[in-house]
């Protein structure tokens, strides 16, 4: 019996242990990690190059599983069949999409499976069939694109030839007859106005000199600040009533926008007559006793009739409380024998100079 007693032990001891391997493979494969698993037959429509038993498959980039055989398909010997195991709880579909994608720097190929909405009838076995060209790497799709690229080539080397010979004569004709191209572009460009922009001529408006001795001089500080008018007006081209097609001023500029022409020539006015009591810009000063407020209503070249040059201005003395102290409507017009700049910059100078004249007067009186 003292003899026996250790093998008892010993095949007590071997067989607890196999036991024990045999209980852990089942919690394993059913409660573990690896959990109860699903086949599903996949068949390639080409090329699986490095798939291997083992390899790895993704549902939506999760790994759910891995590849369990792989083999040719007896039908057809470009296809490739493969069976995948994967978790149970992995929603795979009749119509779940299966890709090859390559990994990692060394490329290494997994199975992708993504998306599906239709649920496979039961009992019914399900094989996924793979997209075409799943199985092409980068490499592959740019070696298939090159070949396709020179097979191109290959077909049309005649033509491309003839065109590029085609190419050389044109451009050796260019070449030749350079001076002659210019030539036909700059008259094109004379045609349709292109070019070099004509020079732009400007022209002022001169305030009157001789205003006489300065009977009465400003007692209060007065501000001419810039006149008001309408869009039309703040230009510096010559208008013309009625509108017309005037080329004689084409190039013509007045020296600033109308209003600031007229404000600027409008205080020269008031230094030419008493330059000790002259009234300045609103922005130069703080706080004036009056303000001359003008508003421009016509500064134009009038065609209808007699050919004549019009100013109108509207004009209005405000206190510092902001009260009317005086308003008054102020106008001229000159003849104009012949409608061109000269003579139209003229006309404006003497009717501005009546204007101004009158302005000052007024002013003085007022104040």
């Amino acid at each position: 019996m003292e003899t026996r007693a250790p093998y008892v032990l010993i095949g007590s001891f071997v067989l607890a242990a196999i036991i024990a391997v045999f209980g852990f493979v089942y919690w394993l494969n059913n409660t573990g990690g690896i959990g109860p698993r699903t086949n599903y037959h996949v068949q390639f429509q080409g090329p699986v190059p490095g798939l291997l038993v083992g390899a790895g498959v993704l549902f939506n980039g999760i790994r759910v599983g891995e590849v369990t055989q792989l083999g040719l398909a007896p039908d057809n010997p470009r296809f490739v069949n493969a069976t995948v195991s994967v978790a149970s709880a992995t929603p795979v579909r009749a119509d779940t999409r299966v890709g090859l994608d390559f990994q990692g720097l060394t490329g290494v190929p997994v199975v992708t499976l993504e998306g599906g909405m239709i649920v496979a009838k039961s009992g019914e076995p399900l094989t996924l069939i793979a997209e075409a060209g799943a199985g092409q790497s980068m490499t592959q799709a740019a070696r298939d694109a090159l070949r396709r690229v020179d097979t191109v080539l290959e077909d049309n080397s005649g033509p491309l030839k003839d065109t590029i010979a085609n190419l050389k004569t044109f451009s050796d004709g260019l070449a030749r007859n350079t001076g002659k191209i210019d030539g036909i572009l700059a008259g094109l460009e004379k045609m349709t106005g292109g070019g070099t922009p004509a020079q732009k001529i400007t022209y002022d408006l001169r305030a009157p000199q001789n205003l006489g001795p300065a009977g009465k001089t400003f007692s209060s500080s007065l501000a001419i600040p810039e006149p008001t008018a309408v869009a039309m007006l703040q230009t510096q081209r010559m208008l013309f009533s009625p509108v017309g097609d005037n080329p004689g001023f084409a190039d013509f500029l007045w020296a600033d926008s109308i209003p600031k022409l007229v404000q600027a020539r409008l205080i020269d006015s008031f230094e030419n007559y008493d330059i000790a009591h002259a009234p300045l810009r609103t922005t130069d000063l703080g706080q004036v006793d009056y303000q001359l407020l003008i508003d421009i209503r016509r500064f134009r070249i009038a065609t209808e009739g007699e050919t004549r040059v019009e100013i109108a201005l509207s004009a209005r003395i405000v206190d510092k409380n902001g009260k009317v102290v005086a308003s008054r409507l102020v106008e001229a017009s000159e003849k104009l024998d012949k409608v061109e700049p000269a003579a139209a910059v003229a006309a404006f100078d003497a009717a501005f100079a009546r204007i101004a004249k009158e302005l000052i007067g007024w002013t003085v009186q007022a104040v």
